[in-house]
């Protein structure tokens, strides 16, 4: 299995927007919202998650070293999703490492945050899984959503 992140690019975008993380949008916004994001937000790194050249996700970093006057500095995973026909083979948390390891290579890069909604079907799995790559509840709730991080 090889997992990459890819540039989202006129040649990927429909086979990205076709891709459904199963949960009508309650835990993750659609990529089409992100990509919509993405185009706005100069700090929004998004990235198609690929298994042997096929998208099987969606990931998105907010990154501010891409701008030169960040509102907030903070590197935090934005979105991840991964299509509901992919989920649980390990294609997520291998997509988190690498991610991880971009991050690490970003400057002022210290911290790695994300958030997850709090009251959702999902959330003490979601819990479980970010955990299991070395994120820690921070004990902060932004916007509804429990915040984690790890430590660069």
């Amino acid at each position: 299995m090889s997992v990459q992140l890819v540039e989202i690019t006129r040649h990927n975008l429909a086979e990205l927007l076709k891709l459904d993380a199963g949960d009508g949008g309650k835990q993750v916004a659609p990529n089409v919202r992100s990509m919509a994001q993405a185009a706005v937000y100069a700090e929004a790194w998004p990235r198609g998650i690929a298994v042997d050249g096929v998208l099987v996700g969606f990931l998105m970093l907010y990154d501010p070293s891409l701008t030169p006057a960040p509102e907030e500095p903070k590197f935090a995973l934005w979105r991840l999703m991964i299509d509901k026909g992919q989920q649980g083979r390990g294609y997520g948390a291998a997509a988190v490492q690498a991610l991880i390891a971009h991050v690490r290579t970003r400057p002022g890069a210290e911290t790695l945050y994300l958030s997850y909604v709090q009251d959702s079907a999902n959330a003490a799995a979601a819990e479980r899984f970010y955990r299991s790559l070395g994120f820690t509840p921070t004990g902060e709730i932004d916007d509804g959503e429990l915040v984690m991080s790890l430590k660069l």
